[in-house]
């Protein structure tokens, strides 16, 4: 049984924008919901990185640990609220990936983890919903280097 809260978390994020209702209720059976607290992380750089995660509710720092010269601390990539999406490489690579980032909790966060090995595994055996994750993985990879040629030029 599909959880309406996911269904309609996923329906409404720009990251799933056009997806039929068929392939939501698909990938809806396999996500689930964590909840996190102020300060708390999604994940830390340098983890090994499978899942995909799309923000519920709560405000997400993506920032990644600097260390040029005189230069060192975070540096904040993204600042990511309500719908907008973490993570892609496991479901575009087919393995564990080292992350390049942290997901920082600025607030209490609700996030809505998809697992990206299964995620794959659905793009594989369906080749128009494949094509359609690859090229919704594309912009999110396209909107991240965006945001982090950004950050660099704050440095």
């Amino acid at each position: 049984m599909v959880n309406p809260d996911i269904r309609a978390t996923l329906q409404s994020c720009g990251f799933l924008k056009n997806i039929s209702p068929m392939h939501l209720d698909t990938i809806s059976d396999f996500c689930s919901i964590d909840h996190y607290e102020a300060g708390s992380y999604v994940f830390r750089q340098g983890d090994f990185g499978e899942d995909l995660f799309i923000i519920v509710d709560g405000y997400i720092f993506l920032e990644r640990a600097m260390d040029i010269g005189s230069h060192k601390g975070s540096v904040v990539i993204d600042a990511l609220g309500k719908g907008r999406t973490l993570g892609c490489w496991s479901a575009l690579l087919d393995e564990p990936h080292v992350l390049m980032s942290s997901a920082n909790c600025r607030k209490d966060s609700t996030v809505i983890r998809l697992k990206g090995r299964q995620l794959r595994k659905c793009m594989e055996e369906d080749t128009p919903f494949g094509f359609f994750m690859l090229e919704r993985l594309c912009f999110l990879l396209r909107e991240r280097i965006q945001a982090a040629y950004g950050a660099m030029d704050k440095i």
